[in-house]
């Protein structure tokens, strides 16, 4: 159980099992049956309180060695590690597994899984998982590209100063001048892994160095380091932070006055010498844009990586494409269906053109349209609240709010993402949506997005996760992508089960968004199993979605730096919507929305494998009530 598992992103409501009315025999039990009935209840929330107690306390134990998983939390209270980095050595890495692997013996010698409660023993499998994954995962710890376009240290760890640490007295200032002190050096030793990697020929994409190259320049730019007259990133941040300060003009010189001395003094070096590494491994990729295939132990460490983000064993990368295939081809036959009845006439292509460029389904690009996109955005949200009962028994308390992403990360945001509520519930879960170009934001997939990463989707899993009750921390906290992104992709097709997009045009933004994650299966695997290039995974993608041609080659490059990652959306949901018919198919008229829905979010964010166990023990507990009346 590592910070990585348990911070990569309900109330512990007991598996849905039915219980049969209480007969006459029943209530005459002799007093002896009854007394063992509670002996044995009172072993189990016994042994179940113990091992609950003893996860906390190792959630704990494993937080002292992730400083920074401490700032995302908003743990502020230990100003020591509200000055540190994570350590990012390979040593620190291999004691971390060692650390998980002794923490699962512990559990398996010390617990008995026999005595605990229903759902301990589903915080036990999810443990137990959790372990194995990244077991395996460590195996391929070097292949994994630390620089790309999209994510690295050079632009994460930065963004956490930027957005997590904040500077309300004198000593959180402290705690960031020392961190800044420090960048350079943790910045050094990624650098100096990334090079090991490129020695033994794991090399990102060609295209991805410049993007870096570029990020890391931008961090370096502006005052302290020119004379440009505006601050580079991190000391506007910090002036910022600073001069909101109620303290003496020359007290906050001073702090600034230190943070650009650490600025030039240690950051810069170390983003300079980042820009030559970069400059000097462009040109070893010879301009090759390959997927992991390429990669020495390429088509294993795809292997792990599809294991990784399915959580689930038994499928392979042909398996995963065929699926794509199917998907997408029955998709198109549902879109087409949509053309036929708003009577255009024209081929499915000309009419994801059509979508693309006529005005009606676009917001005016002005604050006022802004404006109109998110009053509408929320009153979707509102419709879905209203609904919802019907068809969830457990609703999140935290509430949820529609805002536009704020300037300051605007660039960099992607087109619409969640931010969780707090876990203490004062702050509320957040759907952002990036409106600084109004023409990436159709009407037409309004609802679906909407749903996707508001209500009932991020929203609802993220917050009743946060919100378990009796469950351990880790539960609440790890996110795994299958579990996460399904369930969202499969609240946008609930969506239509709830009575919603009504309009054909919303439906087919519906659609639109299921055939990219559908396309997204054929592609990945396309390009990491069957060595595809860049462009035969661009000229499916076109042929196939409606997406915009830059959005095409943005996605397709994605996938090339995250082998897997893009699978995980379509697969979730798959996997949800057959557990789901499974259940309608075995219970008939005893299935309930609620009940089903609870069964799937009222254990955190769980594996694939587990979730399926989880489902087929609810399916059993019904029957059995049944059969019992």
């Amino acid at each position: 159980m590592s910070l990585r598992s348990f911070l990569t992103s309900t109330s512990a409501l007991i598996l849905l099992a039915a219980c049969s009315p209480q007969t006459s025999e029943n209530a005459a039990a002799p007093a002896a049956v009854e007394a063992a009935a509670a002996e044995q209840t009172e072993t189990e929330q016994t042994e179940t309180e113990l091992l609950n107690a003893w996860f906390d306390e190792q959630f704990e134990a494993e937080l002292a060695f992730s400083p920074e998983s401490k700032t995302y939390l908003g743990r502020l209270d230990d100003l020591e590690a509200y000055g540190q980095w994570d350590d990012p050595s390979d040593e620190a890495f291999r004691a971390g597994l060692q650390r998980e692997a002794d923490r699962l013996r512990y559990m398996q010698e010390n617990f008995d899984y026999d005595a605990l409660t229903a759902d301990a023993q589903v915080s036990w499998r999810f443990s137990e998982f959790i372990a194995a994954n990244e077991a395996q995962q460590g195996e391929f710890r070097d292949h994994g590209y630390i620089f790309t376009q999209y994510f690295g240290p050079h632009t994460d760890l930065p963004s956490l100063l930027i957005g997590y640490h904040n500077i309300e007295n004198l000593d959180q200032a402290e705690a960031y001048l020392s961190r800044l002190s420090s960048l350079g050096d943790v910045i050094d030793v990624y650098t100096g892994q990334a090079d090991d990697q490129a020695q033994a020929g794991i090399l990102a994409p060609a295209f991805a160095y410049p993007i870096v190259i570029e990020a890391a320049q931008r961090f370096i730019t502006g005052a302290p380091f020119d004379d440009s007259g505006e601050d580079s990133p991190l000391l506007a941040d910090f002036r910022g932070k600073v001069e909101a300060l109620e303290i003496d003009d020359d007290a906050k010189a001073a702090l600034i006055a230190r943070a650009a001395t650490a600025l030039t003094d240690n950051v810069a070096p170390a983003y300079r010498h980042l820009i030559e590494v970069m400059q000097r491994h462009s040109e070893m990729t010879g301009g090759r844009n390959d997927g992991a295939w390429a990669l020495p132990d390429g088509e294993e460490f795809y292997r792990s990586q599809l294991t990784n983000y399915t959580t689930r064993t038994d499928l392979t990368a042909a398996d995963i494409h065929q699926t794509g295939l199917d998907e997408v081809a029955r998709i198109h036959g549902e879109m087409q269906a949509i053309v036929d009845q708003v009577g255009f006439e024209g081929t499915l292509q000309e009419f994801f053109t059509f979508l693309r460029t006529d005005p009606q389904f676009y917001y005016a690009d002005t604050d006022e349209g802004r404006a109109a996109y998110l009053a509408d955005a929320t009153a979707i949200i509102d419709r879905v609240m209203e609904a919802a009962p019907d068809y969830f028994g457990q609703l999140p308390v935290a509430d949820l709010e529609v805002r536009a992403v704020e300037e300051y990360r605007i660039t960099t945001a992607t087109g619409a993402f969640y931010e969780p509520g707090s876990l203490d519930g004062t702050r509320p879960g957040a759907y952002y949506v990036n409106l600084a170009h109004m023409a990436e934001s159709p009407t037409y997939q309004m609802e679906s997005l909407a749903y996707h990463e508001g209500a009932p989707g991020h929203h609802f899993q993220s917050s009743l996760a946060q919100e378990l009750e009796g469950a351990p921390m880790f539960q609440r906290l790890t996110w795994y992508s299958a579990y996460g992104e399904g369930w969202a992709l499969y609240a946008e097709n609930l969506g239509k089960d709830m009575g919603f997009y009504t309009d054909p045009y919303m439906d087919f933004g519906r659609l639109s968004y299921e055939v990219f994650r559908a396309a997204r299966l054929v592609v990945d695997t396309g390009i990491h199993d069957l060595h595809w290039s860049e462009q035969q995974a661009i000229d499916y993608m076109t042929e196939n979605t409606p997406m915009a041609a830059t959005d095409i080659q943005s996605e397709i490059r994605r996938y090339i730096v995250w082998p897997g990652q893009a699978v995980s959306y379509k697969i979730g949901m798959l996997t949800i919507l057959d557990l789901r018919q499974r259940a309608m198919d075995q219970l008939g008229d005893d299935f309930a929305w609620g009940e089903f829905h609870d069964v799937v979010l009222t254990h955190g964010s769980v594996p694939l494998t587990l979730l399926e166990e989880l489902v087929d023990g609810y399916i059993a507990d019904k029957l059995a009530a049944r059969s019992a009346d």
